[in-house]
């Protein structure tokens, strides 16, 4: 199948690695973490919800945040994915740096990340058709200059978001389930 749709693909009751779904703003971790959560049957937790007040205040400002800032907000998403551990679960996290993911992996031994990738241009035009999102598209630059995409001793996928939410997610799924299957 060179397409896969979310609902293509089989539901997994048995899936217990916790997966981070990563990448800059505007990619669509809020969209297709949820999806790729049901085609896996795990939780989804949302990212976002683990930022403390004073890390929306800044970014809404258009202020981009720093490591201090994003120490917290990385320590609650690895708790999440430390409780979730052998039990499974998505949750979504910029995570653009290696040090972040670092910092999760100590956490959570076991997550392994799905990296949301895609054109400038695209991302962009998706930053701009967004309502009542507390990142500005101009944080835009600063999220692509503080990307370190995976390294290869990284456990993760990287998948394209060209396509329809539900198209990106099958192909996230497929990736992941390729990546875990046994040899």
């Amino acid at each position: 199948m060179s397409n896969p749709d979310v609902s293509d693909v089989s539901d997994v009751s048995d899936v217990s690695d916790v997966i981070v779904v990563m990448g800059v703003a505007g990619t669509g971790k809020t969209t297709i973490g949820p999806l790729v959560a049901a085609g896996l049957g795990v939780p989804y937790a949302e990212g976002d919800d683990f930022h403390p007040p004073v890390n929306i205040a800044k970014m809404s400002a258009g202020v981009p945040l720093d490591d201090a800032d994003r120490g917290p907000w990385l320590d609650a998403i690895g708790a999440w994915a430390h409780e979730r551990a052998g039990r499974g679960g998505v949750v979504s996290s910029s995570a653009l740096k290696r040090a972040y993911r670092d910092r999760l992996r100590a956490a959570a031994p076991g997550v392994v990340f799905l990296h949301l990738t895609g054109d400038r241009a695209l991302i962009e035009e998706r930053m701009a058709g967004r309502r009542g999102h507390f990142m500005p598209a101009a944080l835009l630059d600063s999220q692509f200059a503080t990307l370190e995409p995976l390294g290869r001793d990284e456990a993760g996928v990287a998948v394209d978001v060209s396509g329809s939410p539900e198209r990106i997610a099958g192909r996230a799924v497929a990736a992941l389930r390729a990546m875990t299957a046994p040899a």
